[in-house]
């Protein structure tokens, strides 16, 4: 698949190899073995109060078939995906967007958008290479508080 058709809105839509899911809100798809992106989905979780986001491991079926869909590595993630309106953001910026969409304490990630894009992707990926050494392994899964439960998706 072309890239720019990939890009397109709602373009996992068509693609067969993407399992059909409820898009209507926004969906944040993280590795839900790492310990910094436990901790984001709790906050995120806590912040949302309006209840629009939801929260996709990598490591499920509908998970590795997004990531592979915008040619990702599900198997290695070093990206976040952020899912808005049909349209997908990836890494630090789908940090930023998710921050603002949230608002309040939230609005904190937009602080990176200071940043120029090149140095956004090159901080992502040294800190996402290094997740695991860095801030440890957890089980996203494994007995969520209520909050988080009420977003994930599998």
């Amino acid at each position: 698949m072309a890239d720019a058709e990939r890009h397109r809105a709602y373009s996992y839509r068509d693609d067969p190899n993407v399992p059909d899911f409820d898009d209507t809100h926004a969906i944040v798809f993280m590795d839900a073995e790492c310990a910094l992106c436990t901790r984001a989905a709790r906050i995120i979780a806590r912040l949302d109060r309006a209840g629009e986001f939801r929260i996709c491991p990598v490591q499920s079926a509908l998970g590795r078939a997004v990531f592979a869909h915008y040619g990702l590595e599900p198997g290695d993630p070093d990206s976040w995906i952020f899912l808005e309106d049909g349209r997908a953001h990836q890494s630090l910026d789908a940090v930023i967007r998710a921050g603002r969409r949230l608002g309040g304490w939230g609005r904190l990630a937009t602080a990176f958008s200071i940043l120029p894009p090149p140095a956004r992707r090159w901080m992502y990926r040294r800190i996402a290479r290094s997740r695991y050494s860095l801030f440890g392994r957890a089980d996203m899964c494994a007995v969520p508080d209520p909050e988080l439960r009420a977003r994930l998706m599998e």
